[in-house]
C-alpha cells in the first residue's frame, strides 16, 4: 500500500500530465490546425472541431468584458484551485486524490488561458443532429466534469456506516449491592 505523501506526488503528477495534455492540444488547434481562422472542421456526424473564445466560466456563465471583471473571474478561479489543491494535500484516499487531481489539472488549464488570451480556447462540438447535450469544450472541461462526477460518486456511495450501538451489559450478569 502507498504512503498517503506518494498517491499525492501521483495526484500532482496526474494534475500536471493533464494541464499539459491540454495546453498541447489548444496549442495545436490555435497554430498548426489554424482552427481560429478556419473556424470549424467536421470530424465524424456528431463531432466537430469548432474554435469558441468562451470570456465566462462553464457553460459562458459569469461572462468577464471588462478588464476588471476578467481579473476577478481568473482571481476566482485561482482561488478555487488553491483549496482544490490543498484539499488534495489533506486527502489521503486514492479515489479523491485521484479526481481532484483531474479537477485541478483541468483549472490550471483553463486558468493558463485566461491569464495568456483573455478566455479559454473551446473546441470540441458535441453533436446530434443540430442537438447539442454540451455546450462547446475543451480537454479541462471534461476533465474537470469527469473529476467532480467522481467525488459525487464516491461520497454518495461510499458512505460511513453509522458507529455500532455501545455494548450493553450482559443480562446475566448479576449486580451487585
Amino acid at each position: 500500500m502507498s504512503s498517503p505523501a506518494a498517491l499525492r506526488a501521483g495526484g500532482f503528477a496526474l494534475a500536471l500530465g493533464v494541464f499539459g495534455l491540454d495546453r498541447g492540444i489548444k496549442a495545436f488547434v490555435a497554430g498548426p490546425l489554424a482552427l481560429q481562422q478556419i473556424g470549424l472542421i467536421k470530424l465524424l456526424p456528431f463531432f466537430d472541431l469548432r474554435w469558441t473564445e468562451n470570456y465566462g466560466v462553464s457553460y459562458g456563465l459569469f461572462t468577464a468584458e471588462s478588464s476588471e471583471t476578467k481579473l476577478m473571474l481568473l482571481a476566482m478561479t485561482g482561488l478555487i484551485a488553491c483549496g482544490v489543491m490543498v484539499w488534495m494535500l489533506r486527502e489521503q484516499v486514492l479515489g479523491e486524490i485521484l479526481a481532484l487531481a483531474l479537477v485541478l489539472g483541468g483549472a490550471l488549464g483553463n486558468i493558463y488561458d485566461r491569464f495568456t488570451r483573455g478566455y479559454v480556447i473551446d473546441y470540441a462540438d458535441l453533436h446530434i443532429g443540430t442537438w447539442r447535450p454540451f455546450l462547446i469544450f475543451n480537454l479541462a472541461d471534461a476533465a474537470i466534469t469527469v473529476g467532480v462526477l467522481i467525488l459525487l460518486a464516491r461520497s454518495l456511495l461510499s458512505r460511513e456506516k453509522p458507529a455500532q450501538a455501545a455494548e450493553t451489559p450482559d443480562d446475566t450478569a448479576t449486580e451487585t449491592v
